[in-house]
């Protein structure tokens, strides 16, 4: 049955009295529902010695740096992100963990430019990153699209962003390194984190969460790197220039990026909000990891 235009008007007046307590509920619902994901280790790394807890509620990580060894180093090289059989065991399509690992070699990338020069050939390079998806949590696509629907209907209703149902929800752990030219660790993080009901967009895809969270992977490593030390204290920095233009899928800032492609930018955001899955907007990597371990 159609509803015209005034009749739409006068259900939005009697639905307000109730609207501050139906947020509030799924608010509070919401904060409860985050998918815990534990640190996993897939023996990837050089050593897992003197790595250190960040006590993290919402992200968990194990991390080590040496800015010593960081300090003199001018060039960089990121491998592609490779999936561990144990991760890629849980989603039904390779293209789908290899299009998350791609995001966190891009991720990578992109926030390493602040410091280093990126080069092509890990033969030039001073230090080399590596990293591994350990572990993918699949989102429930069934109830990614439920969700989608409930918060599409409810905007009708309430013009304010509603939380997703805090059911399905996915998750990633990741692991990664940096070494010097003669194999020595110089950082080394073993990384985790769910998606949350308020924050992580519902997406129609096994991989929608951990295509979501795999670019905060990306961040917080590089971030250790450029600064030599954790990134999970001190307040936030606005993000560098050349980061936002890679973000909205501009041009890279070193030609050796393009070789993880370009992010779908803002194409990507309003797909993400309609819970349409990450392939639809991201296309699949040229160049993809392979395990070895």
């Amino acid at each position: 049955m159609s509803h015209s235009r005034a009749d739409r008007a006068v259900l939005r007046r009697r639905c307000r009295p109730i609207a501050p307590a139906l947020l509030s509920c799924l608010a509070l619902s919401a904060a409860a529902a985050c998918t815990t994901v534990p640190l996993e280790e897939a023996h990837t790394l050089v050593s897992y010695d003197g790595l250190m807890s960040n006590d993290g509620k919402i992200t968990k990580a194990r991390l080590r740096v040496d800015p010593n060894d960081l300090a003199a180093a001018k060039t960089i090289y990121v491998e592609s992100t490779t999936v561990s059989p144990n991760a890629g065991a849980s989603i039904r399509k390779p293209s789908e963990s290899a299009l998350v690992a791609n995001v966190i070699s891009r991720a990578l990338c992109v926030g390493v430019s602040d410091r280093f020069q990126v080069v092509d050939r890990r033969e030039n390079a001073d230090v080399v990153v590596h990293a591994t998806v350990t572990r993918i949590v699949p989102t429930n696509a069934a109830m990614a699209g439920v969700s989608t629907a409930t918060s599409l209907g409810a905007s009708f209703v309430i013009p304010v962003p509603v939380p997703r149902l805090p059911v399905g929800l996915g998750g990633l752990a990741v692991e990664a390194e940096a070494t010097t030219r003669d194999g020595k660790q110089a950082g080394a993080m073993v990384w985790a984190k769910g998606a949350n009901a308020i924050t992580t967009s519902a997406r129609v895809s096994q991989v929608g969460d951990a295509y979501s969270l795999a670019s905060s992977f990306g961040s917080d490593f590089s971030k250790m790197l450029v600064t030599g030390k954790t990134p999970y204290k001190g307040l936030p920095k606005f993000p560098s220039a050349q980061k936002i233009r890679s973000s909205l899928g501009g041009r890279p800032k070193y030609p050796a990026c393009e070789r993880f492609g370009r992010s779908p930018g803002v194409k990507d955001f309003a797909a993400s909000q309609i819970g349409l899955p990450p392939s639809w907007t991201d296309k699949r990597p040229a160049v993809v990891g392979q395990w070895s371990p």
